[in-house]
């Protein structure tokens, strides 16, 4: 039996530039964005706590205005 091992053709490498940026430099500059990103969402849920705290003051019935209803005598007439 004959065996199947022919001489295939090498990989070849085209010579197309290859721009690698390192990873130390690529984490530094996600950082920044990353950070600011943890303190906006911190700074949003302070905002949102505190716009839902104020509303509840609003419903609150302390707050409310005291209406003074007329009373109606009740009629005797049948």
């Amino acid at each position: 039996m004959q065996s199947s091992n022919k001489q295939l053709p090498g990989t070849e490498t085209l010579n197309t530039p290859v721009f690698q940026i390192p990873t130390e430099i690529l984490l530094s500059l996600a950082t920044g964005p990353f950070l600011l990103g943890i303190v906006g969402v911190q700074m949003l849920q302070e905002w949102l706590s505190a716009a839902g705290l104020a509303s509840e003051e609003v419903f609150r019935g302390d707050r409310l205005p005291v209406l003074h209803f007329p009373h109606s005598e009740p009629s005797d007439t049948p």
